[in-house]
């Protein structure tokens, strides 16, 4: 999803967005681009993660507790307070949802996004299947150039006669104009600020991925699995469609959101961002316009429509150590595939409307069934009004915040909600003292159904939903307790950083 993580299974995210507002998906496994695409398939989704396809296996048995930093360490909703899931020694974070991959192919060297920067050479073809289809294929492009000989021939000579019938249209003396709006425009306008990123390890593993350009002073925003392969001391650069390459640096990375910043080194000074659009304004049938690198083919744009909003999406690169990212995505059919992760998903007037993320795959694809499958036709992305501040919030102290209810709640499906847990990690309190959830009265036990008017069907889906506001805000919970249901208000804390 887009934009994808690939690789670890994520609990199935419910096929039909919540009412009454639809959401996220994420990254479904997608095969790695053999350029070293960084597009990463969405992960399984725990049982009650969102992003999670009803159809996508999920771990039996296993539930995982999410606080206001899922993703990141005990307690993503909240200062530290983790919750275990059905089984008491399940720890956070939950295994890698069998979900939505990243859509590059992934990072961090999982060459289950994408070709590593070291791949083995392709075997020469033996005298067996291999070796068939390659004279097949050598055999049809021969038949292919006698075809067309024969048929340039014939037009020639047909163009000698006298009788002839063909019309030639007459020849412009100026360049095609494109009209405003139509997908050849945007694209001519959009791709001079749409870079390809390889990011490279210091032990040389690596993949590419995508970027544009955010602001004038070279920040380019991405995906944070698009660069994390770089981020202690790896190797990063940028190439614009004109083959111009730039080294860069890694500005800030939030895990939990995946968006990162990364700044152009000796950024030139006729830089032009995108225009950033409003993703709350997005509707669905809206058309979209993708760009990105899939399977490493730089600069490919394709189209499609806005499938669904609000999609609640847990992705993850499908590594044991990986920890899931959460997000209330845009839905998308236009095609993306491995390579595509941390590219612009654009409006019909160019405005970005969200960075495509993760997708979802139907398997694991590929003859040896290592590489990721393509496109489905589902793509998520993360909302541009959410990555912007995210963004803005890397630039400014190289550190993500993270909104929190100060609770910790149970990933395991079947809850009807959102569940706080009876105890958080490591037998920590799942409520935290003095914390927003304990000043609004909430308790273990409590199973939180509504967040304003979005419906909550998941531990998964609240995280999502609660890192679409920003700390201090104040929310409305419906949650329900021994059988009645109770409205409150929430006034949102914060955390810093990832754990």
């Amino acid at each position: 999803m887009s934009t994808e993580n690939e690789g670890t299974a994520v609990p199935p995210a419910p096929s039909a967005p919540p009412v009454p507002v639809e959401t996220p998906a994420a990254s479904a496994q997608t095969a790695a681009p053999e350029g070293g695409a960084p597009t990463a398939p969405i992960p399984a989704v725990p049982p009650s993660a969102p992003g999670a396809p009803e159809q996508a296996p999920a771990h039996a048995g296993q539930s995982a507790y999410a606080s206001a930093g899922a993703g990141q360490g005990a307690d993503p909703y909240g200062q530290g307070a983790g919750a275990p899931g059905s089984a008491a020694e399940a720890g956070w974070p939950p295994p890698p949802p069998a979900t939505p991959s990243y859509a590059d192919g992934g990072g961090s060297g999982a060459d289950a996004w994408g070709s590593s920067y070291h791949q083995q050479p392709a075997p020469k073809p033996k005298n067996g299947r291999g070796g068939l289809v390659a004279a097949i294929l050598v055999a049809a492009l021969v038949a292919g150039g006698v075809g067309g000989g024969i048929g340039y021939s014939l037009a020639k000579n047909d163009d000698n006669s006298t009788d002839s019938t063909t019309v030639s249209a007459p020849s412009s003396s100026g360049s095609v104009k494109r009209a405003s709006g139509t997908v050849a425009n945007v694209a001519a306008k959009a791709l001079p600020s749409t870079v390809t990123i390889e990011a490279q390890s210091t032990s040389g593993e690596g993949g590419t991925g995508t970027g544009f350009v955010f602001d004038t002073q070279g920040h380019i925003l991405t995906n944070n699995h698009v660069v994390a392969d770089a981020v202690d001391g790896g190797k990063l650069t940028a190439t614009f469609p004109n083959g111009k390459k730039y080294n860069a640096e890694v500005v800030g990375h939030a895990q939990g959101y995946d968006v990162a910043v990364i700044k152009l080194k000796n950024a030139p000074s006729d830089l032009k961002p995108l225009a950033l659009g409003d993703s709350d304004k997005v509707a669905v049938g809206d058309s979209t316009i993708a760009i990105g690198a899939p399977f490493g083919l730089s600069n490919t744009v394709t189209t499609g429509i806005i499938s669904a909003k609000n999609r609640p999406v847990a992705s993850s690169d499908g590594s044991s150590s990986s920890k899931a990212s959460y997000m209330s995505a845009l839905q998308t059919d236009a095609s993306i595939n491995p390579g595509n992760s941390g590219g612009p998903l654009l409006d019909e007037q160019g405005a970005v409307i969200g960075i495509n993320s993760a997708i979802q795959s139907t398997s694991s694809g590929g003859l040896g069934g290592t590489s990721q499958s393509g496109s489905i036709g589902l793509g998520f992305a993360i909302p541009i009004n959410q990555a912007k501040n995210v963004a803005q919030q890397l630039i400014k102290t190289g550190k993500p915040v993270y909104p929190v209810i100060g609770a910790s709640v149970s990933l395991e499906e079947g809850t009807g909600g959102a569940k706080i847990t009876e105890q958080g990690a490591s037998g920590s309190d799942a409520v935290t003292s003095g914390g927003p959830a304990d000043k609004a009265g909430l308790k273990p036990g409590d199973v939180i159904t509504k967040l304003d008017d979005q419906v909550i069907d998941s531990g998964p889906t609240l995280i999502g939903e609660i890192w679409t506001h920003q700390p201090n805000d104040t929310v409305k919970l419906t949650y329900t307790r021994d059988g009645k249901t109770h409205t409150v208000d929430v006034t949102l804390g914060q955390r810093e950083g990832d754990s």
